[in-house]
């Protein structure tokens, strides 16, 4: 079965060079456009589209049985700029999952960042930043189809309110440390997931811009 970290790595190996600025703009929403954003499916489609939302574009998701997702093949210096930041908010939760099944490994809203091991793809790792319906906010757990080569992490948790924004400041090359026991000083990829393809649930969600920073 292909797993759903998996899909981000590309046939290509030679990535653009990594951008040595204060910021680095991945998800730019906010000015109405996907550039360089591409989409890979693994059940029916995730529905994502720029909308308006009190004043701002931001990305919608809407996922209904179906597993899809956004991914930016990017390479980022993380000794340069470590700090992923966006915010993102859901209207409703996935109840009753068992998140570390493979039958409950679907989540409102995930935002993943990658470092894929080339030609030795069994390498490649990947941390997923989930809005968790079931877990608890900060909990850590390997992902159901991919065991300890894709780490989840629950920022948001069931205690987290509906329909109010949140943002996110993530250290990632300390995450890194912290999950993997490596210093990684590059990432390849990120990516956004809505997916209810294993559970055959409904999910909306918004996601605002993404960027990495220094601090």
């Amino acid at each position: 079965m292909i797993k759903k970290f998996a899909w981000l790595v590309l046939s290509a190996f030679t990535l653009p060079a990594a951008v040595a600025d204060s910021n680095v703009r991945l998800g730019e929403f906010s000015q109405n456009h996907l550039t360089g954003w591409e989409r890979k499916s693994f059940k029916g489609e995730t529905r994502y589209h720029l909308q308006k939302l009190d004043g701002v574009t931001v990305l919608v998701a809407d996922s209904h049985a179906s597993g899809s997702g956004l991914f930016k093949e990017q390479a980022i210096d993380l000794e340069q700029t470590p700090i992923l930041n966006w915010s993102w908010r859901i209207a409703n939760r996935l109840p009753g999952l068992d998140e570390q099944s493979k039958a409950g490994d679907d989540y409102a809203a995930r935002v993943y960042v990658l470092v894929k091991g080339g030609l030795a793809f069994w390498q490649t790792k990947a941390i997923n930043y989930v809005w968790s319906s079931n877990s608890a906010k900060d909990r850590i757990w390997p992902n159901a189809f991919a065991g300890d080569h894709a780490m989840m992490l629950a920022l948001r948790g069931p205690e987290a309110p509906l329909n109010s924004w949140q943002t996110e400041k993530r250290n990632v090359r300390a995450d890194f440390k912290q999950l993997f026991g490596e210093d990684v000083r590059r990432i390849d990829a990120v990516a956004i997931m809505t997916d209810t393809d294993n559970s055959n649930g409904s999910v909306s969600a918004v996601y605002g811009d993404i960027w990495f920073s220094k601090d």
